[in-house]
C-alpha cells in the first residue's frame, strides 16, 4: 500500500471492502490483529484506522461482539463522495451498484477534454466506459477522461479497471479528489443508451455532467453519467 500513509491506506481498504459488499451491514470485522495481518501493517495502525472510521459512522465498537460494520453512509463527507453510487431509493436509501467496464484506452483528447481538463496541443486521455447495475439490472452509463499524462501505466483491459476507481487514483498515483462541479440536466436516451440501459424508446434520462479537481485546484477528470431515474433519485447533501 503506497501512495498515502498506512493508517489512510488501511481505512481505504477497508471502506472499499464494505462499499462494494463484501463486509455488509451487520457484520463483525476482523480482529485488530488479524486485520493488522491481512494488510501487512502494525496492530496500532490498524487500530487507528478503525478508530478513524468509528468516527466517520461506518463502524461501531460493541462490547463482547467487536468492531461491527453500521451500513451509515456519510455523504457529507467528499472522501466518501466518489465511492457510493450517485442514485438512490425513493425513500433515500443507500443504493448498492456494481460496477462493468466495458471498454478502456487511450487517445487523443478531443476539444471539450482539452478545454474542460486544461490540456495542452497533443495531449491524450485516458477514457473508461463503464455500466453501473443494481441487482443485475443497468442503471447508468459512465464516461470518464483523466489526462493520460497523471496516470501513467493505468490498467489497459477492463477487468483491471478497479471498481472503486478513485481510491486507485489516490493509492497509486497520489491524486485526491478536493472539489467537484456538476450540471445535471435531462436528455433522450439515444441509441447507445437504449442498448445498453435496456430501454425502448422514447426514454428520459439523468445526465449529470462532471469534472472533478485534484488538491491544487487542477481538473483531473471529466465525467458524462447517463441515469436511468423511473425507482431511483439524485441525492446531494452538503453539510
Amino acid at each position: 500500500m503506497t501512495g498515502a500513509p498506512l493508517h489512510e491506506a488501511v481505512k481505504r481498504r477497508v471502506s472499499e471492502a464494505i462499499l462494494v459488499g463484501e463486509w455488509p451491514p451487520g457484520t463483525v470485522l476482523p480482529s485488530e490483529v488479524a486485520l493488522a495481518a491481512m494488510f501487512g501493517v502494525a496492530v496500532g495502525t490498524a487500530r487507528r484506522a478503525l478508530t478513524d472510521l468509528t468516527a466517520e459512522g461506518m463502524l461501531s465498537r460493541r462490547r463482547k461482539t467487536g468492531t461491527v460494520v453500521t451500513g451509515r453512509t456519510p455523504h457529507h463527507s467528499l472522501r466518501f463522495f466518489f465511492q457510493y453510487f450517485r442514485l438512490h431509493d425513493r425513500d433515500g436509501g443507500l443504493v448498492r451498484s456494481t460496477a462493468r467496464v466495458l471498454s478502456v484506452g487511450v487517445a487523443a483528447a478531443n476539444e471539450a477534454e482539452g478545454a474542460r481538463l486544461q490540456l495542452g496541443p497533443g495531449a491524450k486521455v485516458v477514457r473508461v466506459d463503464r455500466l453501473r447495475l443494481v441487482a443485475g439490472r443497468p442503471i447508468m452509463r459512465d464516461c470518464l477522461s483523466l489526462p493520460a499524462g497523471l496516470v501513467p501505466d493505468f490498467p489497459n483491459t477492463p477487468a483491471r479497471v478497479p471498481e472503486l476507481l478513485f481510491l486507485h487514483l489516490v493509492e497509486r498515483y497520489g491524486i485526491r479528489i478536493s472539489a467537484v462541479r456538476e450540471q445535471l440536466a435531462a436528455a433522450l436516451a439515444d441509441s447507445k443508451d437504449l442498448r445498453l440501459l435496456r430501454l425502448r424508446r422514447p426514454a428520459a434520462l439523468l445526465v449529470i455532467d462532471e469534472v472533478a479537481y485534484d488538491q491544487s485546484g487542477a481538473p483531473v477528470l471529466l465525467g458524462i453519467h447517463r441515469a436511468v431515474t423511473r425507482e431511483h433519485c439524485y441525492v446531494n447533501e452538503v453539510r
